[in-house]
């Protein structure tokens, strides 16, 4: 045990996270890099090309929404559960056993698309330098990392967090240096942000990929219980992360166009989808840049795979100790204070279905993980949009609460991210890559589960009525639902 791991008191979670710590934390679980390198040449090709950065600042300014609302209600309840409390709070304990057992999925889901894609190129790039190591012996290199950094106490995460993420961030910063610094203010074309554009073909897609670059920003409220002071930390890291990752997805878009061309863009990308910031790098920074930025996409799949661990791990946790899911995922490891059979059981998950896509023959990035990241971004969305109407309506008939924070702005989030999440349902072949019929089934999990939710909620309530009552942190929420001694939001 180190000194940043303090042993658990009587089985509770350790209050050690910093507001610094929690945003390392949280911007890993987007991977940024990953998100530029994937995400972006889509969105330059099928989607509305050189408007892309215009629609990253829409989909920051929608999640700015939400976060105002989320940051509300974060300093009056704080507790390990997330949207599950959250939701609890404010539309009824029956929805958030559905939320809770659809956050779930899509942690889990989200994990294990991680899994795959780090594995597949972590393969690829080792392959191209004459290491040609199978991607199933990287994936369990990966799992045996994970499950050991997520067996320690999450200060120890962070710490690996904040080393990967600077390194990623930084490449790409220097990037945009070398292009600013090359083409001077053409690298920042006004046509990105022409109305005209924004409105083109393809603006459906565009948005579904902007909104999923950023999921794992929401992931903050899950350490309320590990936070100094969650009341302040939660709130503060997560609008810091929004505003960070949407103003560094923005600026590197809108200078890739620029480096591109706005006229060239959607067909240079089209052309490039897997290569493209690479082959930017080399021409802008030298050509060992490729290099260095195909090791930090791994280590950037590698760190968001473990916040993302980190945050699956807290919701079965929370629902192992309401008894939503089985008892035993309730437990604080004695020593490292760490959420360990929660760690165990996902890691367990992501072994069982990794294996199962090993056996299927079927590719690790285009089978495994674009339809269990296609699946988790879905669950994440529809978790955003109902923890924005839980803010409205845990906030309905008070009369304490800021007009703008806890009524228009949740209002506004609420409608961005209902949108987003329809784009995303009617676009689910173009995020997954495939129109297999299996994967475009696949969003019908979440209403299943929800389903599964209430009807669970349901029957606790007339079965184990005590135990229904604390659903959601009525015994173990740190704030309790209090509100602030002052009274304001």
């Amino acid at each position: 045990m180190t000194a940043s791991e303090p042993p658990a008191r009587d089985g509770r979670l350790v209050r050690t996270l910093t507001t610094p710590k929690i945003v390392f934390i949280i911007i890993a679980a987007a991977a940024p890099l990953a998100a530029m390198v994937f995400t972006v040449p889509l969105a330059f090709s099928i989607g509305t090309g050189p408007s892309v950065p215009a629609l990253f600042v829409f989909a920051g300014l929608t999640l700015l929404c939400f976060t105002s609302g989320y940051a509300a209600i974060s300093r009056r309840i704080s507790h390990a559960g997330g949207f599950y409390t959250y939701i609890a709070a404010g539309l009824g304990r029956p929805v958030a056993v559905a939320g809770g057992l659809i956050a779930v999925i899509a942690y889990n889901t989200v994990t294990i698309g991680l899994l795959g894609a780090f594995a597949y190129f972590a393969h690829s790039v080792t392959a191209s330098y004459g290491l040609d190591v199978p991607w199933e012996a990287w994936a369990g290199a990966g799992l045996l990392s994970i499950g050991v950094l997520g067996y320690r106490h999450v200060e120890f995460s962070a710490r690996v967090l904040s080393v990967l993420m600077v390194c990623e961030m930084a490449v790409l910063l220097a990037l945009d240096v070398a292009v600013l610094a090359h083409r001077g203010l053409a690298a920042l074309p006004a046509q990105s942000f022409s109305p005209g554009l924004i409105a083109a073909p393809g603006l459906g897609v565009s948005v579904m990929f902007a909104f999923a670059s950023f999921i794992g920003f929401e992931s903050a409220s899950l350490y309320g219980e590990e936070a100094r002071d969650p009341g302040r930390s939660v709130p503060r890291a997560t609008v810091i992360a929004v505003l960070l990752v949407a103003g560094f997805y923005a600026l590197t878009s809108w200078v890739a166009v620029g480096a591109v061309g706005p006229a060239n863009v959607r067909a240079t990308a089209s052309g490039h989808l897997d290569d493209l910031f690479f082959d930017l790098g080399d021409s802008y920074l030298g050509g060992v840049t490729s290099t260095v930025m195909q090791v930090l996409l791994c280590t950037s799949l590698f760190a968001g795979w473990l916040a993302l661990h980190n945050a699956a791990n807290r919701y079965m946790f929370v629902l192992g100790r309401d008894r939503v899911l089985p008892r035993w995922l309730d437990a604080v490891h004695p020593r490292h204070g760490a959420l360990h059979h929660a760690c165990v059981a996902q890691s367990v998950t992501s072994a069982v279905v990794a294996a199962f896509f090993a056996a299927a023959g079927i590719d690790p990035y285009l089978g495994m993980s674009t339809s269990m990241l296609g699946l988790g971004t879905l669950g994440v969305i529809a978790l955003q949009a109902l923890a924005s109407l839980s803010v409205l309506g845990y906030y309905r008939g008070r009369r304490r609460g800021h007009w703008w924070r806890t009524r228009m702005a949740p209002a506004l989030g609420a409608v961005g991210l209902v949108a987003a999440a329809v784009l995303v349902v009617r676009n689910f072949p173009v995020l997954t890559g495939t129109t297999n019929p299996v994967v475009t089934a696949l969003p019908w999990l979440l209403p299943l589960a929800g389903a599964i939710g209430v009807g669970h909620a349901h029957r606790m309530r007339a079965r184990h009525g005590e135990r229904y009552a604390a659903l959601a942190g009525v015994e173990h929420a740190g704030r309790g639902g209090a509100a602030r001694p002052d009274g304001r939001d």
